[in-house]
């Protein structure tokens, strides 16, 4: 879609770190179960322990309608990551849960499991320092536990990745570097930034507004990493191969990530590599995830190839 972006100055790009930082909320693992809302649809909310992290890891889980009926059928997985500040229960908390088991009452998803994990504040990528090596325990961890506990089809095209502000850039990421493991991915709002946020050295290293940062790409924030992990620069070499992308972000975002947004729109363009692209009206909070997160999920429903001849719950998906 075309758009010319609202000029961004590195110091705004300061503020919007500094800001998005400030409104971090960290949370334990859990090793109990958090019941689900009822209904057709349901889920659970359970941790898988990990070597990488030395720690158990917070995961919930939604079941499409049916899932208990057939033992033998399989179904596409969709890898769902949530926003700085967020955690696990994204869907269950912000009333996603009954948005998405809308769609499956309407027939517009097909049937497929969603997993949100915890990524704490990681983007879920490996630290600079090599202390929290969450990209490794998603890859060689989550991953398999998840596709063996679950009914899962797992396979490429059967397997997606999707994410939130934060975790629109850990997918983006994920996907870009893994593309032999996902055949679709989704952003919404991710925090795409074409350049390094300038951040005064000045601040103390305790400071709340630098250590979230800092813990993930150094501190001071290493150059040289922060480029090899930038989506944006990821998906200039990337190998797509096929992979079905769709990204949005509000047109007036509070942070500013229209301007990576549509700087990723560019990247593809001049690859020719095939999207689906939108600005929407609207900043950066839940009203906004909530009205196009539908839009998301119906994109990868037709990326597992579920709206053609295959049954969701016992009915076709209309065409």
């Amino acid at each position: 879609m075309p758009h010319n972006p609202r000029a961004i100055k590195v110091s705004r790009i300061a503020v919007a770190w500094i800001a998005l930082t400030l409104c971090c909320v960290l949370t334990a693992s859990s090793r109990t179960s958090t019941p689900l809302p009822t209904g057709d649809a349901r889920g659970e909310c359970l941790s898988v322990p990990s070597r990488i992290l030395g720690r158990s890891v917070p995961y919930c889980v939604i079941l499409p309608p049916g899932y208990g009926e057939d033992a033998n059928r399989r179904y596409p997985v969709l890898y769902y990551l949530h926003g700085l500040g967020d955690n696990q229960q994204m869907f269950v908390r912000s009333g996603g849960f009954n948005l998405i088991e809308e769609l499956w009452d309407r027939h517009e998803i097909g049937d497929f499991i969603l997993v949100s994990p915890a990524g704490y504040a990681s983007f879920f990528m490996n630290s600079y320092d090599g202390r929290f090596r969450y990209e490794d325990f998603f890859i060689q961890e989550f991953m398999p536990f998840i596709e063996n506990r679950y009914r899962v089809a797992a396979r490429r095209e059967s397997r997606g990745i999707g994410g939130i502000s934060m975790g629109g850039y850990g997918a983006l990421r994920m996907a870009f570097l893994h593309p032999q493991l996902f055949g679709s991915v989704s952003a919404h709002s991710a925090a795409l930034m074409e350049r390094l946020p300038a951040i005064s050295v000045g601040n103390s290293p305790e400071s709340g507004r630098l250590q979230i940062l800092g813990n993930v790409f150094g501190s001071p924030p290493d150059r040289s990493f922060w480029d090899r992990n930038n989506p944006l620069n990821i998906a200039r070499t990337a190998e797509f191969a096929g992979m079905k992308i769709y990204f949005d972000c509000g047109s007036e975002d509070d942070y500013g990530f229209e301007a990576g947004a549509q700087a990723l729109h560019n990247v593809l363009v001049s690859r020719h590599i095939s999207h689906e692209f939108h600005l929407y009206p609207g900043g950066h909070n839940w009203g906004y995830f909530s009205k196009h997160l539908p839009d998301s999920l119906r994109f990868n429903s037709e990326a597992f190839r579920l709206h053609e001849s295959r049954p969701t719950h016992g009915k076709p998906i209309p065409r």
